[in-house]
């Protein structure tokens, strides 16, 4: 096996890691580049940061609100592993009883199965409905979350310009929360989001 740099062949070692790297955010090659090597593209999208500026701004501004969603996306994870740990309990005692009927340990495992896949089911119905309710208090600072989303991609845009207008991430949500802190406070929803928005920018 060899590797061609260039015009060059050059003998290749199993245990040689070649690993290119790019300024360009979101770089394209051509098809034949691509199905042999492995891309990973580092870069953010624009979703998933205003996905965590939501939390930031939420966590900031009802700190009860984002601990409870939290606390459900773990709960809603525990539940799934609940489930799926009675599932594999009644695969097994089905697979190992020869009569299930006259399996006593069987019956009592069927039995609890179905009690605790129950109780199960109503903490997620009910925990649907709460997530809901969250959502829909978050909803309010999603304009808030895009608008300043949308800013990190302008500005990182400036870095084709001349490579001093270089802002990291983590500077990027410090500012964005720092702004969050110094905005003028206000109990009106459309009236903070403008108090943000202004502060921000």
């Amino acid at each position: 096996m060899t590797l061609k740099l260039g015009d060059t062949n050059i003998d290749y070692d199993k245990n040689f890691k070649f690993l290119l790297t790019t300024k360009y955010s979101n770089p394209h090659y051509f098809p034949e580049v691509s199905t042999k090597v492995t891309l990973i593209n580092f870069m953010i999208t624009s979703e998933g940061l205003s996905d965590q500026l939501l939390g930031i701004v939420v966590e900031k501004e009802n700190p009860e609100l984002q601990t409870k969603k939290e606390q459900l996306v773990i709960e809603g994870a525990q539940n799934k592993n609940k489930l799926q740990e009675i599932e594999d309990s009644i695969l097994h005692t089905l697979q190992n009883s020869s009569d299930i009927l006259g399996d006593a340990a069987g019956i009592a495992i069927l039995e609890n199965a179905k009690v605790v896949s129950e109780d199960i089911k109503k903490k997620q119905e009910f925990a649907e409905k709460t997530e809901k309710e969250i959502d829909e208090a978050r909803t309010g600072y999603k304009p808030v979350a895009q608008q300043a989303s949308g800013l990190f991609f302008c500005i990182s845009e400036l870095a084709n310009i001349d490579p001093m207008y270089q802002y990291s991430l983590d500077f990027f949500k410090n500012l964005f929360t720092l702004s969050i802190g110094a905005a003028e406070k206000d109990d009106d929803l459309e009236q903070r989001l403008k108090n943000l928005n202004s502060e921000f920018l």
